[in-house]
């Protein structure tokens, strides 16, 4: 996708998305242990807004070991386009012992183009796991946005618009969208034989009976955990297992209450763009919405969740200039820092630090045969959240009626350039 990152063109979706609220499917439901199964963070692989912004081999060797053995994960979410580095990607994550949810995510191309960049893809996951990897496969994300043919618009920032003023046919959209996902189902069954998913939004009608898992992009905000447990519950009627594809917030006060809409903090009006006025960046509050928001996936026995994102190259962090600190406007868990020679780095920013120590703990508890369930709520609002072991044969599950979600969503938009 060119012109556009994926950021701000969720963001602009989610502004959409109040105006098509698709019908959803049938009911069911299904019952786990305490904890997650999978803990992990998504990485992008495409094209950066400059040579030194875009993805290297060698760079994305680096960043998987500090997700491996820093942030503690088990797992990782690859997506973006180009074969070739989607395929390295996961080989590497495959190679640290993480395990692979590997999404070719091309858009704004013919759709012969992007089932056949999934096939080519998915052979290779298939691949992968026969060799004994742990793989998942989501054939896509949110292809009302991504895919052309589903509303009007030449692109993907032209169907956001049509999508903004109403100027498209919601049943005929639906119609498309539903042939589509099944072609895409079809195609990821073809060419893969592990578990199959698809990173849907969360208004979107999907028949969920095409794959094996539930899979949701999640970016609700309440001031009530037990509306996050109500929220996240509904997505059980389907009797399967339920993975959060993506979560996380923005780095300012107030980003968790804006969700999908939080990129629409910079004014890209401006040469160079810069944050609007009145903002206060605080990695504090995005720290603590993504541990309160993971703590209600554990508490809930959900299966996997993957928080947005590890890192967002064009979005620097200026904290000499807070009027261009574009990192203000990032997803990122680690904040990009300029280099006098033109090049960069990353530094760990409040939240891959919480949710490190969370995963960690998870994973002590996993090899100590504990189940991972949620502590109380902090005195202090807007502190991280922890979690604690309890040994499973002693403890009950937490009670599913004391959370849920709403959803301010973010912005979803494939080849997330920043």
């Amino acid at each position: 996708m060119r012109g556009i990152t994926r950021a701000r063109f969720m963001g602009m979706a989610a502004g959409a998305g109040g105006a098509v609220v698709l019908p959803v499917g049938r009911a069911g439901a299904t019952g786990r242990r305490p904890g997650l199964t999978h803990r992990g963070v998504v990485y992008e692989v495409t094209d950066g807004e400059t040579p030194s912004t875009g993805w290297s081999a060698g760079r994305m060797r680096r960043d998987l070991r500090a997700i491996a053995h820093d942030l503690h994960a088990d797992s990782v979410k690859v997506t973006g386009d180009g074969v070739e580095r989607l395929t390295a990607t996961a080989a590497e994550a495959a190679e640290l012992g993480l395990n692979v949810w590997l999404e070719p995510a091309l858009g704004d191309v013919p759709e012969r183009e992007i089932l056949d960049h999934l096939a080519e893809t998915g052979r290779f996951a298939e691949r992968l796991r026969r060799r004994g990897a742990g793989v998942h496969l989501s054939v896509g994300c949110e292809f009302v946005l991504y895919v052309p043919g589903i509303v009007p618009g030449a692109n993907a920032q032209e169907r956001v618009e049509h999508l903004l003023k109403g100027d498209f046919d919601p049943v005929l959209m639906a119609r498309r969208l539903h042939r589509f996902t099944a072609k895409a189902a079809s195609v990821g069954r073809s060419v893969f034989h592990g578990r199959l998913t698809y990173a849907a939004a969360q208004d979107e009608d999907v028949d969920w009976g095409l794959f094996d898992l539930v899979g949701v992009d999640y970016y609700g905000w309440f001031r009530d955990r037990n509306a996050y447990v109500r929220d996240l519950a509904a997505l059980r009627r389907f009797g399967k297992p339920v993975a959060v594809m993506e979560f996380g917030c923005c780095t300012f006060e107030g980003a968790p209450e804006k969700g999908g809409m939080g990129w629409d903090v910079v004014d890209h009006g401006k040469k160079p763009p810069e944050i609007k006025g009145g903002l206060v960046r605080s990695e504090r509050t995005q720290a603590a919405y993504l541990t309160d928001v993971l703590s209600v996936f554990e508490s809930m026995g959900l299966y996997s969740a993957m928080a947005y994102t590890f890192v967002t190259p064009d979005a620097p962090h200026r904290p000499r200039d807070p009027r261009h600190d574009l990192d203000m406007a990032s997803y990122g868990i680690v904040k990009t820092i300029e280099d006098r020679r033109g090049g960069w780095h990353w530094e760990p920013k409040e939240s891959f630090h919480a949710l490190a120590r969370q995963y960690a703990r998870a994973r002590h508890c996993r090899r100590s045969g504990q189940a991972t369930v949620r502590r109380p709520p902090p005195a202090v609002a807007g502190t991280p959240r922890t979690i604690r072991c309890a040994h499973s044969a002693a403890s009950s599950s937490p009670s599913r009626s004391g959370s849920s979600i709403s959803r301010p969503r973010r912005d979803s938009m494939r080849s997330r350039r920043w």
